[in-house]
Order: C-alpha cells, then structure tokens, then sequence
C-alpha cells in the first residue's frame, strides 16, 4: 500500500469532493428527520435526532472549514504558518450510543460516515502537523525483526 508522504491538490479536491456530499446528504436526512419526527415521534427520539444532527453538521463542518483551508494554501491564499497556526482540525463530539439506538439504521450509518471522514481528516491533520515523520507500525515491526536477526 502507498503511503501518503505529503497532502497535494489531488487529494484535498478529492476529499473535498466527498465532504460536499456527505455534508448535503446530512442536511437533506436530518433537516426531513427532524420535521418528520415533530409530529409523531416520541421526545426522545425528538431530542437524539437534533442532538445527532447538530454534532452530525458541525463534524462535516468542521472537515469542510479544514478542507478549505487547505484549498487556500495549495491557491496561495494562505502561507504555511497561517495554515498551521488557523487550520487544525477541532475534535470531534463523541456520538451518544442511547441516541444512536433510538434512531433509524440507515441515520445511525450516515453518522457513522461522518464519523469515520472526520477521523480520516484528523489522522491526515495530525500527519501533516508532524511532517509526515511518523513512521507507520509495520515498517517499525520490520526494523526491530531486522535488527533482531542480524543479532543472531
């Protein structure tokens, strides 16, 4: 498998591409669910669906603001040192597993892709921050085997 040593335009525009639907397909789900849910749904599901739906946008939006700026500097927009000091990506708000099961399978799914981009985007932030310097487990397994056999 390739590992990615730098960002590059490709892949912002790539992600950047995926986050505009996934953040329209959370607005269109959640803005239906919450309607629907106000006229027959119980307070609780009321209640998990508009505190899913808020920390469901507020990820995406997190991950599109992070994007952005990252389009910004790859356009000459930002420096690097503005884009380290103004781009991290915040953390995310942990779902809260009584209102995950409260709500329909395939909503709980869509939180789950959120959930899952945002981590994606926070292990490339955390990457780019440090350089790229870390080095990924299997290559620091075959160093120590290396090492380990050439003692022998």
């Amino acid at each position: 498998m390739h590992r990615t040593t730098s960002l590059s335009r490709p892949i912002i525009e790539s992600l950047y591409s995926e986050a505009l639907l996934l953040a329209d397909e959370v607005r269109s789900v959640f803005a239906m669910g919450i309607g629907e849910s106000a006229s027959g749904g119980s307070d609780m599901l009321r209640l998990a669906l508009s505190s899913e739906g808020l920390k469901a946008t507020t990820r995406m939006m997190h991950v599109l603001a992070w994007l952005l700026n990252q389009r910004a500097y790859f356009s000459g927009e930002m420096n690097e040192n503005q884009l380290r000091r103004h781009g991290e990506l915040p953390a995310d708000r942990e779902s809260r597993e009584e209102d995950l099961a409260l709500l329909e399978p395939a909503t709980r799914e869509l939180i789950q892709d959120t959930i899952r981009l945002h981590r994606r985007i926070a292990r490339l932030d955390q990457a780019w921050r440090d350089h790229f310097d870390a080095q990924p487990v299997v290559l620091n397994m075959h160093e120590r085997l290396g090492r380990a056999l050439s003692q022998h």
